[in-house]
């Protein structure tokens, strides 16, 4: 899969200073295709965690593929803190792990409402967000197409943002809420960048 993002796709990385080259970090991605974990996993090059929605995994070859890439299921419908769980504990191993701020895909040049559990797995595990903005994934490939256009295109990987200083007991709800909009005003500039790059 990762090849195939350097042979087939002239992608554009750049910010790749950015990345950890040891340890866990929580990988936060702008998602409007099915390619952009693959994407993001060639940007970063390190293995990245990742949750993917359970129906995927209902499909034996595809869940296969989806578990040898690092995925494993979350159930969208619902808080599902067992895949939270899963995702802590992959970080709590030394796994750098992905979680899509927006939760789904979504379309268009503006980013949708944040959920928190990026926030939330940063401030409990105390390791940094990496934002990734990748421009013209949904050129490639967008919800509903089966096979993928060759296009352009451009990932831009931001500052790590590291969480509060946090002296035990529960993670402060203020806290989470204001590393959110953090996130989100970061990977909206870097959303930006990213399109003005891959010409979109």
């Amino acid at each position: 899969m990762l090849a195939l993002c350097r042979v087939l796709f002239r992608v554009r990385v750049s910010g790749e200073e950015n990345v950890p080259k040891v340890g866990a970090f929580i990988l936060a991605p702008t998602h409007r295709s099915l390619m952009d974990i693959p994407f993001a996993t060639y940007s970063t090059k390190r293995r990245i965690r990742f949750m993917a929605k359970q129906q995927l995994f209902k499909k034996p070859l595809l869940a296969k593929l989806l578990s040898g890439l690092g995925g494993f299921p979350v159930d969208r419908g619902s808080a599902d803190r067992a895949a939270l769980r899963t995702a802590q504990a992959c970080i709590e191993g030394g796994e750098p792990t992905a979680l899509f701020p927006e939760g789904t895909r979504l379309t268009g040049p503006t980013l949708g409402p944040f959920f928190d559990g990026a926030a939330y797995l940063s401030i409990k595990t105390g390791v940094p967000i990496v934002p990734v903005a990748i421009g013209g994934s949904e050129q490639i490939l967008a919800s509903g197409h089966v096979l993928p256009k060759l296009r352009r295109v451009a990932v831009v990987i931001g500052e790590p943002i590291f969480p509060p200083t946090r002296d035990g007991g529960a993670v402060k709800r203020s806290s989470i809420t204001a590393m959110t909009e953090q996130l989100q005003a970061s990977l909206q500039a870097l959303f930006d960048q990213a399109m003005e790059k891959a010409g979109y």
